[in-house]
């Protein structure tokens, strides 16, 4: 049996976890989070924990069963505490500035400001012109969101400019040899 899988879920106080066959839905401090979890995966609530089981021992079953019991654990904690992502930008000239909660304007060297409207659920944060803070009770859009906004400039090996999740190591290249 999965490892993942096997471990039951703690549902703290304050967050109530309604489970209609395979759809589950988690509302808590931070919000209200669905999801239906693929065929032959079932869940059960078993009085202040969820567990998670399988049908059988397919192969497919057996990694669907761990990544079941996963997102339902990332929903429990998003919805209790969520999920944050830091951004650092490096580079001469680049900065972010907030246009409110839910949009960013990012001067990355080129032409024009790019601007990025974050989804639902997702807000931006800009503590200092050069870092970002991604915030929200959905782990996933959280680091979709982030992802976006670091593939809009990555980090290039050279100088080591660009957007790059905080605590990244990037990796740098020597530059041509001088004669």
């Amino acid at each position: 049996m999965s490892r993942v899988g096997r471990a039951p879920i703690p549902v703290p106080d304050g967050v109530q976890v309604a489970i209609d066959d395979r759809h589950v839905t988690v509302v808590g401090p931070g919000g209200s989070l669905e999801r239906t979890l693929p065929e032959g995966v079932s869940i059960l609530d078993a009085g202040g924990k969820i567990e998670v089981s399988r049908a059988n021992d397919e192969r497919r079953t057996r990694a669907l069963h761990g990544l079941s019991r996963a997102l339902v654990a990332n929903m429990v904690t998003g919805v209790t505490s969520g999920y944050t992502k830091e951004l650092e930008i490096v580079g001469v000239g680049y900065r972010a500035t907030a246009k409110g909660p839910h949009q960013l304007d990012l001067a990355l060297g080129f032409s024009h400001p790019v601007a990025v409207t974050a989804p639902e659920g997702v807000s931006f944060e800009v503590p200092a012109p050069t870092r970002i803070l991604v915030r929200g009770i959905d782990k996933e859009k959280v680091g979709q969101a982030a992802a976006d906004i670091r593939r809009l400039r990555k980090p290039e090996p050279y100088k080591g400019k660009g957007i790059r999740y905080a605590g990244e190591k990037v990796t740098r290249k020597a530059g041509k040899a001088a004669k």
